[in-house]
């Protein structure tokens, strides 16, 4: 059976721009909810993308669904795909990738493995998968779901929800929480910069970032 429903309202522009600037490992510092799980990896080096979640629920090797949400998808829009654990096929290749990349998608996050690694880079449109697989999908008329909410990387992901990902990894964000949670990043990412310039001067990284006085301390309270 198949469960099609509306697309999402899309993040709004301005906070997509806020966003782009906040690191996934420095929002780690802050959360760990809506952390995509490590299994899931980029395809790209040096890439960062940002996007509203459009969510596929695509079962077994029946490829269809996924197929209807490239014709869906809206420039922005962000691919959030949950295999249901299927771990042998491929969800997608180079001519979908080509697709993604006419539509304006975003990104693509595949909760399991694509093909067509050379194709996937030369169309250039960020992907994150477990990694490749020779063996395809098929249109089959099974099921899918488009639009729903899925778990992907065991987080549960929103249609509408916003997404940052890059080489380190992905975050999900409910637009309610994107523009607080993203100036705290960029604001730490700022902070750094003069950690750095600390350091260059000689200073020691524990006495920068005050760990050296926390461990004293611990030491001092077990004498």
């Amino acid at each position: 059976m198949y469960i099609i429903e509306a697309l999402p309202q899309q993040v709004a522009n301005e906070a997509l721009s806020v966003l782009i600037a906040a690191e996934p490992a420095t929002l780690g510092h802050f959360i760990t909810k809506g952390i995509l799980s490590t299994r899931i990896k980029a395809h790209f080096q040096d890439v960062r993308a940002v996007g509203t979640a459009i969510t596929v629920r695509m079962p077994g090797a029946d490829g269809g669904i996924l197929h209807y949400a490239m014709g869906c998808a809206r420039p922005g829009d962000f691919l959030v795909v949950d295999r249901c654990a299927e771990q042998v096929t491929a969800a997608m290749g180079g001519a979908m990738a080509y697709a993604a990349k006419q539509a304006g998608i975003a990104g693509i996050i595949i909760d399991g493995f694509v093909t067509d690694l050379g194709e996937l880079r030369e169309h250039a449109v960020p992907i994150w998968s477990w990694g490749a697989s020779a063996i395809t999908t098929r249109v089959k008329g099974e099921e899918g779901e488009f639009c729903t909410t899925i778990n992907c990387g065991g987080v549960v992901v929103h249609p509408g929800d916003a997404v940052v990902a890059d080489e380190n990894g992905i975050v999900i964000l409910p637009s309610e929480q994107l523009l607080a949670l993203a100036q705290r990043a960029i604001e730490y990412q700022e902070n750094e910069k003069i950690t750095l310039a600390r350091l260059a001067n000689g200073e020691k990284f524990p006495d920068v970032v005050g760990s050296r006085s926390i461990i004293d301390a611990a030491i001092q309270d077990r004498t």
